[in-house]
């Protein structure tokens, strides 16, 4: 699976001083430098080379600085990587191509271009402000059947997590979790249901959103009837 691919890939920017986060925007890895305005690197994975892969890479390449396509070595190093054709598309293209051997090293096949590319500011926009406001590196970049663990989802979570006890205000809340107001009025799960305005409860879904994903939220719990005090 490309999951396997992602945790050497992962290593290799990060060497490269890069923050690396998993299946942000459809693309499989999204890594971003320290600089303001950040350099932002894309990965796209795939079990072989192929035009699929490279097709991703065109759809991503708008988006970002760079873009890396990655794969698995062939078992007698004799596969696309080995291509020269193969490789000079991705030059011509302007694409980094990475090898993952079978222990898991990385070896750079194509380096991409220092000249800067054709952006699509608004895209790429989206991917940073994603990557920086989701907690930590949920989500294995190449994953294709698990929900992904989206910024979004990660503040749903928090709300649910802080209902899970009784009933509160969105006002408490929002110190902690900034979108809760929109996220629990929009409701997107069904994990929250509105006992009173500007009160929420934690409906059936919601508590078994928390089972299979469990949060902890030091949120202070404060009762619903000093509320109105």
């Amino acid at each position: 699976m490309e999951t396997a691919l992602y945790l050497p890939v992962k290593r290799f920017l990060e060497n490269l001083g890069f923050t690396v986060k998993g299946e942000i925007g459809g693309c499989d890895l999204v890594a971003l430098s320290g600089d303001e305005p950040p350099v932002v690197v894309i990965g796209e994975l795939k079990q072989t080379f192929n035009l699929e892969l490279i097709l991703q890479a065109v759809d991503r390449a708008g988006s970002s600085d760079e873009v890396w396509i990655a794969a698995r070595m062939s078992m007698r190093g004799k596969g696309r990587e080995s291509d020269a054709r193969y490789r000079n598309l991705c030059r011509r293209l302007g694409f980094g191509m990475l090898a993952v051997t079978g222990n898991g090293q990385v070896e750079v096949i194509v380096k991409p271009p220092t000249t800067a590319p054709r952006r699509n500011l608004k895209k790429r926009s989206r991917l940073v402000a994603e990557h920086r406001r989701r907690q930590g590196d949920p989500a294995m970049g190449g994953s294709t059947r698990a929900p992904i663990m989206t910024a979004y989802r990660q503040q749903a979570l928090a709300c649910a997590s802080a209902l899970a006890e009784g009933p509160r205000r969105v006002r408490d809340l929002k110190p902690q979790i900034p979108d809760a107001p929109k996220i629990l009025l929009h409701n997107v799960y069904g994990w929250f249901d509105r006992a009173e305005r500007g009160i929420y409860i934690l409906t059936d879904a919601g508590r078994a959103a928390l089972k299979r994903w469990p949060q902890h939220v030091p949120i202070p719990a404060v009762e619903v009837a000093d509320a109105a005090r």
